[in-house]
């Protein structure tokens, strides 16, 4: 602490953000830091014994004061409105205030956030509807820094329905925003003139200074490279391809993509070429590019990370202008230190948390790794050594946030990087430049660099379909990273210490003395690294194991009723198992009419890519052993398609029909595609997944023909409706099927009890024997009560019968259903024959996730949202 202040200063500040955010503390506030700030200061000038280590306690305990003082004056000042908003009342609400963000209009979609001018001066979302597509082209005349006044209805922000969901509610906390407004129409958006100067009117040139440059780029690059060249040159991603994303994120490239330190030092390196050409004196230029680095922050959107490098360049050309340069690592701390007390919530921030961290990783770990890595060529040493360290150190916070790590990852970031870097980023800004000047010359240099993007684009398109490369991991614990990260150290400091023998000893010859004093000193580090380094090295490898596979060993059986709103999806891991079974996958009901081409979004909300590929990745699902398909209904399958596309899946087991559409094509073929194998389901199969885990399919009935492929454009009645026992529970899930359908399957139990077999699921699909198997055993099981019901089709009054409630008598019953959905699900008189028969009832509405856990044919219940009303 003494030899690195500010190094040591910065680590502590943090170490109090974490403790204030990870542990609630009611004492802690502002008063607390002040005090304790001036008990550290006499501690520290007093010279008392121990003051190091007091001093460091008590600048965390200064840091976690101030984080929580700021975090509890993050409150909304529509207090009165909030009690309202949790029992979702709906809240009319005027509003007048000034655009404080740039308007994003997106289809039937503006959004943006309004300052109220109201002595609340309170942060609100504003999402407008647009009805038609003139209201479309006012909306594209917003800006930032406009005064409007604004009617709609006021909600609070989403809440995280699922466990590991993405909190919306939490993300707008963050940024100091409690409150939605919901604003239908834009005759409800009143523009009124203002004549104030505000920072917002500076932001809003700023805006429509990045929109000329975006225009610009358009002009030169052809259209399918204009979302790519923007989103690295300038920051906007609006236009990104969301594929071409995706492929990019599949292979850790996802930061070529956001303006970064790479892009600073791109740009100071250009800038600073041009004007030594231009024999600029050495104070000239370094002032000159200190004075435009703010310019490049703001054009460039202002990340977090882009704040810290540009931060640091400024820093770091003003000590090279005043001659006295200080090593990178105060630097860079010194520079986090102030974001951290500008604004606490960066620490919570990805792309801040992976700029400092590589950063910092950069100026520790290069060095050691240079020295050890036998290269005898500077530059492909140092190539090799900042993609390694950079790839060591991105790695956890990668697997933390986005659950997937491609083996590529590292060749990728080796050979495309640098191109990128010196080749499409220089002569991108050039093309714009020129483009500026004369389109042609700009469309030539544009043109070259659109050709070697193409080349680039066909080998990550190609690696990304590679899937023995792309890894799944689940959300590690910071207690893990932390040894991850210590494991690490000690490798390189054992490596280190055996070097420095082995120089020792192939070095000249020594004094009597001095080999003496060296083999003192080298004795016990070498004996600690022959012992230590084995051990080290075991040690990261047990925990990139217990991270990869954190619940090999679990013994509870698990279903998981997924909040995917108005659909199904249910997540069933058998007890002492690593496989998964996977009920349907939600999806998004899109009703367009010819016309309404206007309303199409650039990246519309799907429930597969945005909701259940990410939380089944978060939970570490690495595989889907079985994908059942219930029903082709949009509804069920529609999330399926990202799910095949980004998990592999073994099996895919569905009714035996085919829905005609694009949905169920596509999802079919790219099972195809993807060598899944196709199984159909009928009443009587059966599949053990193990021991202890059964499913009985009882519908849909095999019909003549069932050999072949047949055409079903209804398939609520096809259902694959299946009892699974499981640890001696039961379980029954029944798909959409209606009351007509739960009359065959109880008429099927009692008249073909003794005489249709059908062949067994298990062996007619996985092996060679064609054993056969009677209705008598899925007949006997239904004969006994069951533990939890999955209501069909959402609570629908055309399901769930009094009969056949009656032969089940369940204990439970689970309703999968979106909050405020247009159908009225589920409906009353359904509720009504639930609460006659005492049944417990868990609904995805009210309770968001259930989570249902299995033992010993004991359940274990618990939801994501407490309701008072449950």
């Amino acid at each position: 602490m003494n030899r690195r202040p500010v190094v040591a200063a910065a680590l502590l500040w943090a170490a109090g953000y974490v403790l204030a955010y990870n542990v609630q503390l009611d004492w802690l506030s502002l008063y607390v830091s002040l005090f304790t700030g001036i008990a550290a200061i006499g501690i520290w000038f007093m010279r008392m014994p121990g003051r190091t280590v007091m001093c460091s306690f008590l600048i965390i305990v200064i840091a976690a004061g101030y984080y929580e003082d700021y975090d509890r004056h993050n409150k909304t000042k529509l207090s009165i409105f909030v009690q309202a908003a949790e029992e979702q009342k709906e809240i009319p609400y005027e509003v007048e205030g000034l655009i404080t963000t740039k308007v994003d209009v997106d289809g039937d979609k503006a959004s943006f956030t309004v300052r109220s001018d109201s002595d609340e001066d309170e942060l609100i979302a504003v999402s407008v509807k647009l009805l038609s597509k003139k209201e479309q082209d006012i909306a594209l005349t917003w800006q930032r820094g406009d005064q409007v006044g604004l009617k709609g209805a006021l909600q609070l922000p989403g809440e995280a329905r699922n466990f590991g969901g993405f909190d919306y509610r939490s993300f707008l906390r963050f940024k100091h925003i409690h409150w939605q407004l919901l604003v239908k129409g834009a005759d409800q958006v009143k523009l009124a003139q203002s004549n104030r100067w505000t920072w917002d009117t500076v932001m809003r040139w700023n805006d429509q200074f990045r929109e000329m440059l975006g225009e610009g780029i358009g002009r030169v690059f052809p259209g399918n490279q204009t979302g790519f060249m923007k989103s690295m040159l300038i920051g906007v991603t609006d236009d990104m391809d969301p594929l071409q994303f995706q492929q990019f994120s599949q292979l850790g490239l996802t930061h070529i993509l956001a303006v970064s330190g790479l892009n600073v030092a791109i740009f100071l390196a250009c800038l600073l070429w041009v004007m030594r050409r231009l024999r600029f004196t050495r104070e000239t230029y370094l002032l000159t590019a200190i004075s435009l680095m703010p310019f490049y922050i703001a054009v460039t959107g202002a990340s977090p990370s882009i704040i810290r490098a540009g931060l640091m360049a400024m820093i770091a050309l003003y000590a090279a202008y005043r001659h006295t340069l200080r090593d990178g690592l105060h630097t860079v701390l010194l520079v986090g230190l102030g974001m951290l007390i500008w604004e606490p919530y960066f620490m919570l921030d990805v792309s801040f948390q992976l700029s400092f961290l590589v950063t910092i990783g950069l100026i520790i770990g290069v060095p050691p790794v240079n020295s050890l890595l036998p290269i005898h060529s500077t530059v492909w040493k140092n190539a090799v050594s900042i993609t390694l360290v950079a790839q060591c150190i991105s790695f956890p916070v990668s697997i933390y946030y986005f659950n997937q790590f491609s083996l590529l990852s590292f060749l990728a970031n080796f050979f495309l990087v640098p191109v990128f870097s010196m080749v499409t980023m220089p002569g991108g800004t050039a093309a714009l430049i020129l483009g500026f000047a004369y389109v042609p010359a700009g469309k030539v240099v544009a043109w070259l660099i659109a050709w070697i993007n193409s080349r680039i684009f066909d080998l990550v398109d190609m690696s990304s379909r590679w899937d023995w490369f792309q890894t799944i991991w689940p959300t590690p614990d910071i207690g893990w990273i932390i040894c991850y990260y210590a494991s690490w150290t000690a490798i390189v400091w054992f490596l280190l210490q055996i070097k420095r023998k082995k120089n020792v000893k192939q070095g000249p010859m020594l004094s009597l003395d001095q080999s003496r004093k060296s083999s003192h000193e080298m004795r016990i580090p070498n004996a600690a690294s022959i012992v230590g380094l084995p051990i080290c090295i075991l040690s990261l490898l047990l925990l990139l194991a217990i991270a990869y596979k954190p619940e090999l060993w679990n013994r509870e059986g698990k279903v998981d009723f997924i909040d995917v709103g108005q659909g199904d999806s249910i997540i069933i891991t058998p007890p002492h198992s690593r496989e998964v079974i996977l009920v349907d996958g939600g999806g998004t009901i899109s009703f367009r009419k010819p016309g309404d081409e206007w309303k199409q979004r650039k990246d519309p909300y799907e429930v597969g890519r945005k909701l259940l590929v990410p939380l089944l990745k978060k939970r570490g699902i690495q595989r889907i052993d079985y994908l059942i398909v219930t029903h082709q209904d949009a509804d069920h399958i529609g999330g399926l398609q990202a799910v095949i596309e980004q998990i592999p899946v073994n099996k895919l087991i569905f009714n035996g029909t085919f829905k005609p559409g694009p949905g169920a094509e596509k999802l079919f073929q790219t099972a195809l595609d993807k060598q899944v194998k196709l199984v159909k389901a009928y009443a009587g199969d059966r599949l053990q997944a193990n021991s202890e885990t059964i499913l009985h399919v009882l519908a849909p009935v095999a019909r003549d023909g069932a050999g072949e492929l047949r055409l079903e454009k209804e398939q609520n009645a096809e259902s694959v409706v299946f009892m699974m026992e499981m640890s001696g529970s039961r379980w029954l899930f029944t798909g959409d099927m209606d009351q007509a359908s739960e009359a065959a399957v109880l008429r099927m139990f009692e008249t073909n009890r003794n005489q249709i077999t059908i062949p067994n699921f298990t062996a007619q699909a996985y092996s060679t024997s064609t054993a056969p198997i009677s209705l008598r055993t899925a007949a006997a099981a239904a004969t006994a009560n069951i533990d939890v019901l999955k209501i069909a089709h959402h609570g629908s009054k055309t399901s769930t019968g009094t009969a056949w409630l009656d032969f089940w008598k369940p204990r439970m019953a689970v309703i999968s259903v979106g909050l405020y959905n247009s159908y009225g699900h589920p409906n009353p008189q359904v509720l009504g024959r639930l609460e006659e028969r005492d049944m417990s009832i868990l609904r995805t509405d009210r309770n968001g996730e259930v989570q249902m856990r299995v033992r010993d044919g004991k359940i274990q219940i618990r939801t994501k949202l407490k309701r008072n009303d449950d």
